[in-house]
């Protein structure tokens, strides 16, 4: 894996940009959103702190969960495919954490055994949507069991199988994709028309009122809405999975399920809590 091989997918359209988007989320990061991620963690992991426990973040992204889970306690390390996903983690911690030893920040794939191997085990394992853009779901899947301690947490977040409706996404985001005038067209569509008056229509007609969309996104674990939108429109490589599927492919490696959360119709991640038995 080098940096070299990302750019190279990006180019052919292969790949969306993650890092450059995310490094533009950062510039609206404030100390809410970081609340509300560190919120969001304290819910799903049932618990108020991280203190005494390892955590590896596979996908770091902006960094912001990285660091959530650092305020909470925990002994972090951070890695992610990107370079500049790498280089938004490394500017949080220096913002936030200079020099600190219990955060540790790398770039590296998921899907690399050798570079698995050598992180050793963790007591949580996070990784919120980043599995299904690795072009290997499954490998990654894998993969990712080996980072985790026994008796340790594995929390992860994957698109569901929407059928008919996920392979229009595919279609759509290739051709976002494919280069500016792909961008331009996807964007010009799909942000005015299926994003903003789509979601108003729908909140008319459940008597929602349109504006409280915008509002609240940001207590959906600190995220932001318009950054959110090109995640979804440009995310490549993307692939989907119904939940049954991932049920039963860890609990053959004995792990159990602990708590999921099913996003039902709505486009979105399933997102699942395991716990590997010693």
């Amino acid at each position: 894996m080098t940096t070299t091989n990302y750019q190279k997918e990006i180019k052919s359209g292969q790949r969306f940009a993650f890092g450059k988007n995310w490094k533009r989320f950062l510039s609206v990061l404030d100390d809410e959103r970081i609340a509300e991620a560190e919120k969001s963690l304290k819910i799903m992991l049932n618990t108020e702190n991280l203190s005494n426990k390892s955590f590896l973040d596979v996908g770091s992204g902006s960094g912001l969960f990285s660091l959530a889970a650092r305020r909470l306690g925990a002994k972090v390390y951070s890695f992610d495919y990107d370079p500049d996903s790498v280089a938004c983690s490394q500017y949080l911690k220096s913002l936030y954490y200079p020099n600190d030893r219990n955060w540790k920040i790398s770039q590296g794939s998921i899907l690399d055994n050798q570079y698995i191997e050598l992180l050793g085990q963790f007591d949580i394992v996070y990784s919120w949507g980043v599995l299904h853009h690795t072009g290997h779901l499954w490998q990654a899947l894998e993969q990712i069991k080996i980072a985790v301690a026994r008796d340790g947490i594995l929390y992860i977040a994957i698109y569901n199988d929407q059928g008919f409706y996920s392979k229009i996404w595919l279609k759509i985001k290739e051709v976002y994709c494919s280069g500016a005038i792909g961008r331009f067209f996807v964007s010009a569509f799909m942000i005015p028309f299926y994003f903003i008056l789509g979601a108003f229509v729908v909140d008319i007609v459940h008597l929602k009122n349109p504006i409280g969309r915008y509002r609240e996104y940001k207590k959906r674990r600190g995220m932001s809405l318009f950054y959110d939108w090109f995640d979804w429109l440009g995310g490549l490589p993307f692939e989907v999975a119904h939940p049954e599927s991932i049920i039963n492919f860890f609990k053959k490696s004995n792990f159990d399920l602990k708590k999921i959360q099913f996003v039902g119709k709505k486009l979105g991640c399933n997102e699942y809590i395991f716990i590997k038995k010693s």
